[in-house]
């Protein structure tokens, strides 16, 4: 016998100025995602830890597309590997066409439960393209391998599987994997769970989570152990303290989880801070403040949901997942288990958000809106990023990847940017 339970909770604790006051326009198609892959459940309808397969996927926490033809790669974490389509999956539980990390789509296990090598994976995290020259052929792929305390890249993006990368940073060979190379403090080279990577054109960076800071390295890196060119977060290379060891601000961070280029703005999830800084232009110096925070009321402001138990449209709470879709930051309000969006045009601090999926408004949170998963709902979103006008979310609560277009309506009259 089988009871369903609908759970409502009181409207204490709220701004009702910022959760009611701001109409939330959808993000994201109504319809619902066009495909969804993974999302394993239950008779209950709770995700379940589920064995690994070619359609099945266990808390994926990064994907993306590489434009409208492919291929996806996806970060299947807690499986250790890298599952890839070679084209965009059309209906639900496609199986994947590739595989890196695993023997074979049967296996799981940090490393393939064997030695740190370049074809291993210990909870891959954030993924990026690289489109580093103008001709075909030169769409590289960066990965964070987050407990190996490394980067992967590949010069040239997998259309295979058990493809070799040809790059690793953070250690100085493929077979290294302490963090900071077993050092007590960081340096230009070295890496403490990198869980975010992205590529603005010209440019790598990464979320280096663990030494609390933003690395970037001008053009894509050419050999393994390369030292980073610019830090963020810290003062300098050597330094790693939460909040740059003083109280928050402008220029520190406590848990940098992901990175996007808003039009002309670096934009960091800071996920530690319950915030995104934004800086208007590229950063010209180490240790640069940014401009900006969504998600509080100020820079000193770092308490979830702005010290609330209910979100509204300007706070946040763990934001661990962000990319830019044109005009519109996407941002994957991951504790608040919600999608929201900012346009260009509100990009100030303690800006409200203005286009929201998967809950009903913004004063709503709760993971699958506090009922069994639903094909418009997301447990714990930890990544998303665009292809075109279409969003890719790793689901990562309901074991599952979503893709999902932009709504029709919104900005149908400015053209999103088919890759970054």
């Amino acid at each position: 016998m089988t009871t369903a339970l609908r759970v409502r909770l009181a409207s204490t604790l709220r701004r009702p100025e910022l959760a009611d006051a701001v109409a939330a326009a959808p993000l994201l198609d109504p319809a619902g995602p066009t495909a969804c892959l993974g999302g394993a459940s239950g008779s209950d309808g709770l995700a379940i830890p589920v064995q690994p397969s070619a359609t099945t996927m266990f808390g994926p926490r990064g994907a993306c597309q590489l434009g409208a033809g492919g291929p996806l790669w996806v970060c299947d974490t807690g499986h250790h590997r890298l599952l890839g389509w070679a084209h965009p999956p059309t209906h639900d539980g496609q199986p994947a066409d590739w595989l890196i990390g695993q023997p074979d789509f049967a296996r799981e296990g940090r490393n393939a439960k064997g030695a740190t090598f370049a074809a291993t994976l210990n909870v891959p995290t954030g993924m990026a393209f690289c489109r580093h020259g103008g001709g075909e052929g030169t769409d590289g792929l960066a990965v964070a391998d987050a407990w190996n305390h490394r980067v992967l890249i590949w010069r040239h993006a997998p259309r295979a599987s058990h493809a070799v990368p040809d790059i690793v940073l953070g250690q100085a060979d493929f077979a290294g994997d302490r963090a900071n190379r077993g050092a007590d403090a960081p340096d230009a080279a070295s890496l403490f769970w990198p869980y975010g990577v992205q590529w603005d054109g010209a440019r790598l960076w990464v979320a280096d989570s663990g030494n609390r800071r933003v690395l970037m390295w001008q053009g894509l890196p050419e050999r393994s152990g390369q030292p980073a060119d610019l830090v963020l977060g810290q003062r300098s290379f050597d330094c790693r303290d939460e909040n740059a060891g003083a109280g928050p601000g402008a220029t520190s961070m406590r848990w940098p989880h992901a990175l996007a280029f808003w039009r002309d703005r670096l934009c960091v999830a800071d996920a530690g801070n319950n915030r995104i800084m934004v800086w208007d232009g590229l950063p010209q110096r180490d240790g640069a403040p940014c401009d900006h925070v969504l998600g509080q009321r100020d820079f000193v402001q770092v308490d979830n949901n702005q010290s609330l138990y209910w979100p509204n449209a300007a706070s946040l709470n763990m934001p661990y997942g962000l990319c830019a879709a044109g005009d519109w930051l996407v941002v994957a309000d991951t504790a608040n288990s919600r999608l929201l969006g900012w346009h260009a045009r509100d990009a100030g601090t303690g800006a409200a958000a203005h286009a929201l999926s998967a809950q009903s408004d913004f004063g709503a949170k709760g993971d699958n809106r506090w009922q069994p998963a639903g094909r418009d709902s997301v447990c714990w979103p930890y990544g998303v990023s665009v292809c075109g006008r279409e969003l890719v979310v790793a689901d990562s609560g309901n074991n599952r990847v979503l893709l999902w277009r932009l709504d029709p309506a919104l900005d149908a009259s400015d053209p999103v940017e088919a890759y970054r």
